[in-house]
């Protein structure tokens, strides 16, 4: 049995590619200070968990795998980019607190640190704390790798791009280049047939950033993109821009993503959506929040599953050399 630690563990998007990939698991903590959030993944892992806890790490626990995806708004462009620094108080320093954590873990150490952030994590201004949280880990033993990930490369219909830093206990380097990709699937698979009218856009200054409606000089913070193959990063709020895109209807008319074509298009089951939605009813006729949030706030569940066959399962892709195809092993 693998056994976890999640940290700022959000909707347990780890947890549920282990779920899907049919892997015993046993997440010996999970920490979320988000209660909404917790409150989701209590209800969609009600028969598996024996406990419920939300905010409290032991020093004596020993996961095989540690997962953190502590928040990015500090390294995002989309927030002030107030940076990461150690002793900053920052929403994104607590990246920190994970070095804590393993420091005072004492002679066992987890074999695999995984840690997931915004592609403007290495940027110029922010890439000093990369670099410094990979030399911490170094201290402790690990040897890391990086790599930016595209949700559209593991089968979801989502222009999502994240670095993963993947840690190994030892001198062995983590490849991401045989890591299994998937096609990805036509966005048609992940919308709804039946919406209702609350989620058309009727907002004049949301309707004037729609792409081609108007002269509007479209910028990250003021273009809303229509939906055509994919979507772009699912976000924490659909009715702002920049946002996910919107859904043409026909006839001048676009509608929101609704908050279970998020979770479908961040990989999540509609069973999984279903347990959420139980303890996140929301207010009728109204757009659902906390469920939104949760979305935005995510990590991409095929992605873990590809990052998970690859290091507990042993599976990969190779290249064969006489017929050029691709196959699995």
């Amino acid at each position: 049995m693998i056994q976890i630690l999640e940290l700022f563990g959000g909707i347990g998007s780890p947890r549920c590619a282990l779920r899907n990939l049919g892997i015993s698991v046993k997440a010996i903590d999970y920490v979320e200070i988000d209660e909404k959030a917790v409150r989701s993944y209590n209800a969609m892992f009600a028969n598996e968990l024996p406990y419920k806890t939300q905010s409290v790490v032991g020093w004596n626990l020993k996961p095989d795998i540690l997962i953190h995806g502590s928040p990015c708004q500090d390294f995002s462009i989309a927030g002030k980019q107030k940076g990461a620094d150690k002793g900053s108080e920052t929403r994104s320093s607590l990246m920190w607190e994970t070095i804590h954590i393993i420091g005072q873990m004492g002679a066992w150490k987890p074999r695999y640190v995984i840690w997931e952030n915004v592609k403007n994590v290495r940027s110029k201004y922010m890439v000093h704390n990369h670099n410094r949280y990979m030399s911490e880990l170094a201290k402790m033993g690990y040897t890391s790798s990086y790599e930016l990930l595209d949700a559209r490369d593991f089968g979801l219909p989502q222009a999502r791009q994240r670095y993963f830093t993947v840690s190994v206990l030892g001198n062995e380097y983590f490849d991401f280049s045989n890591l299994i990709h998937t096609p990805m699937r036509n966005i048609k698979d992940f919308l709804e047939s039946d919406v209702p009218e609350y989620y058309t856009v009727t907002q004049p200054s949301m309707l004037r950033r729609i792409d081609g409606l108007s002269d509007y000089n479209g910028s990250f913070k003021g273009r809303v993109p229509v939906i055509k193959e994919y979507a772009m990063t699912i976000t924490c709020k659909q009715m702002r821009s920049p946002n996910s895109g919107v859904v043409d209807l026909g006839n001048g008319k676009y509608r929101y993503l609704t908050e279970r074509e998020c979770w479908r298009i961040q990989g999540y089951t509609d069973e999984d959506f279903d347990n959420a939605l139980k303890v996140h009813p929301g207010k009728k006729n109204c757009l659902n929040g906390a469920l939104y949030k949760q979305a935005g706030n995510s990590i991409p569940v095929t992605i873990f599953e590809s990052l998970f066959r690859k290091i507990i399962l042993g599976e990969t892709k190779k290249l064969e050399e006489q017929t050029g195809q691709l196959r699995f092993v």
